[in-house]
């Protein structure tokens, strides 16, 4: 891999960034900067990777990352493979992100009792925040505006203005789980690229966990400690959550059964599929269908 998993941004004269993303996918890299990210997917669907969170995301999704957090949204396959049949739009992904450090606007700024709310916000950030329902719909048209305004004044009302209105949401969620550090260090990006990378092009096979290891150099149970201490799961927890991940996005389509889904996740017996399910969402294959529905 040629790029490094701490990734610095391009400086720029103005205190933060607001960017339209239009490519053939997203930043297919598992990487971290010492920026704060709000992110909304406008279009695309894959899998996110924050920290130790492992979801599938589509238009809509909406997530606001601290500093130094990993993550990765990594589009569909059908997304690098261009098949035949789909138009290059069909396959365009878009979103909008939003980097700002945390003196973007002076040393001590939310340090003032005014910032008090906004303050929770940032701290509560750095385990990964999403929000669903009305927020969702609210904030992408609040970002929408915010990459039209040109740089000034205006513009950074508009984004503190943002954040205060999320500060007030109550529809969100934490990402990460409450113990997540971020423990990977820059120069084992190959490394944990090329576990990635393999997993999500190989999970609905039998995936050995010899020759995972072998590809990042290790011995099996060497990699097992080296993985745990680094993702805070299992290897094995990993790879079942990769599948229940793409198991999600396959109830969210409609097109396939329940029995067929968990066959083209990985899962070789149903009962295992169901029972992996509901420990990693909480719930059954046909609630979590019932539950998107109402969203």
């Amino acid at each position: 891999m040629k790029q490094p998993l701490r990734k610095d941004l391009e400086p720029v004269a103005a205190s933060f960034i607001v960017k339209e993303l239009v490519e053939p996918h997203f930043d297919p890299n598992w990487h971290f900067h010492p920026h704060y990210q709000l992110f909304l997917v406008e279009k695309g669907t894959g899998t996110r990777f924050i920290g130790d969170s492992i979801k599938p995301f589509g238009p809509g999704d909406l997530v606001f990352l601290g500093p130094n957090l990993p993550h990765l949204w990594r589009s569909d396959q059908v997304y690098f493979d261009r098949q035949p049949g789909l138009t290059s739009d069909e396959l365009t992904t878009r979103g909008i992100v939003v980097y700002f450090t945390e003196d973007f606007l002076g040393p001590d700024f939310f340090e003032k009792q005014e910032m008090a709310p906004l303050r929770q916000l940032l701290n509560q950030s750095r385990q990964g925040l999403e929000w669903m329902g009305p927020t969702r719909s609210q904030t992408a048209t609040a970002l929408k505006n915010l990459s039209k305004q040109p740089v000034g004044f205006q513009r950074v009302m508009s984004l503190l203005t943002l954040l205060n209105d999320l500060t007030r949401a109550t529809d969100f969620r934490y990402l990460t789980s409450p113990g997540y550090t971020n423990t990977v260090k820059p120069a084992e990006t190959d490394r944990m690229q090329l576990v990635h990378d393999y997993v999500l092009g190989h999970f609905p096979d039998d995936l050995s966990l010899d020759t995972v290891a072998d590809l990042a150099g290790m011995t099996s149970p060497a990699f097992c400690r080296y993985f745990k201490a680094r993702a805070n799961k299992t290897f094995s927890e990993f790879v079942s959550e990769v599948r229940i991940g793409h198991a999600c996005k396959l109830l969210m389509n409609g097109k396939l059964n329940i029995t067929q889904i968990s066959f083209e996740s990985g899962f070789r017996t149903l009962s295992n599929f169901n029972r992996q399910f509901k420990d990693i969402t909480g719930q059954t294959p046909s609630g979590y269908v019932k539950t998107y529905r109402r969203l």
